[in-house]
C-alpha cells in the first residue's frame, strides 16, 4: 500500500458507511388521462392561449385550409416529401428545400412556410419537429415569418412524457411553443425575433 492509498482508506474509515440515498418519489404522470378528442380540444385551446392561429378541418378538408391559411402567400417554401394533396388548392408558387438546400437569403424572401411535425403535446401547446418527412430542416421554420403547420389528430399526445416517448432523442427535436417572442427589459412583448411572426396550426381531425 502506498501512501496515497494509506491516506484514502482512513479517510474511509473514519467517514464510516456510504449514506443511503433517499428514495425521490416520481409522482407525475407518464400516461396520456385524455382520450383523443380531449387530447385536440386542450392542444387548440393552449393553441390559441399562446396566439397562434388554429383551424380544425377534416381530413378531406386540409388543402382548402392550407390555402385560407396561406392568402396573400405568393411564394410558399416547403420541405422536400410535402404531400401534393396539403398544396392542391394553394394558387402561389411552391418552392422546395431540397436536394439543393435554399439559401437564407431565399428563405426570408419567402411569404410563408408549410410544413408537418412529429408530435404536437396538448398539455403545454407544443409543436415538436424532428427534422422527418415534410418538416426539412430547423432553418426552414426559423427564417420565414410565417410558419403554416400542419398536425394530425394521431400526433397529439397529452402530457410531455406521453410526448417524449414519440420522439427519437438522437434526432434534431425542434419545439414550437406559439409564435416567436420575447421581452424586453420593460416587458414589452417583441414578437418575430426568434423565429417567426405568425404561427397558423392545422389541426386535422378524424372524419
Amino acid at each position: 500500500m502506498n501512501a496515497r492509498e494509506e491516506i484514502l482508506n482512513r479517510l474511509r474509515t473514519a467517514l464510516g458507511p456510504a449514506p443511503t440515498a433517499p428514495r425521490v418519489p416520481r409522482e407525475y404522470r407518464v400516461d396520456d388521462a385524455l382520450d383523443g378528442p380531449a387530447r385536440i380540444d386542450l392542444l387548440v385551446d393552449r393553441l390559441v392561449d399562446y396566439k397562434a392561429e388554429v383551424t380544425r378541418c377534416r381530413p378531406d378538408e386540409v388543402a382548402a385550409s392550407v390555402a385560407t391559411a396561406l392568402a396573400g402567400v405568393t411564394r410558399l417554401v416547403a420541405p422536400a416529401e410535402t404531400p401534393e394533396s396539403w398544396l392542391s388548392a394553394y394558387p402561389g408558387k411552391v418552392v422546395t428545400d431540397g436536394p439543393q438546400p435554399l439559401s437564407v437569403a431565399e428563405l426570408d424572401g419567402a411569404g410563408a412556410v408549410l410544413t408537418g411535425c412529429a408530435v404536437a403535446i396538448a398539455e403545454t401547446g407544443t409543436i415538436v419537429l424532428d427534422g422527418g418527412p415534410a418538416q426539412g430542416r430547423r432553418a426552414l421554420t426559423l427564417v420565414p415569418d410565417h410558419h403554416v403547420c400542419v398536425v394530425t389528430s394521431d400526433q397529439v399526445a397529452g402530457g410531455v412524457p406521453a410526448g417524449l416517448r414519440r420522439l427519437t432523442p438522437t434526432r434534431p427535436l425542434t419545439f414550437i411553443s406559439g409564435p416567436s417572442a420575447t421581452s424586453d427589459i420593460e416587458l414589452n412583448r417583441v414578437e418575430g425575433v426568434h423565429g417567426p411572426r405568425r404561427l397558423h396550426v392545422i389541426v386535422v381531425e378524424p372524419g
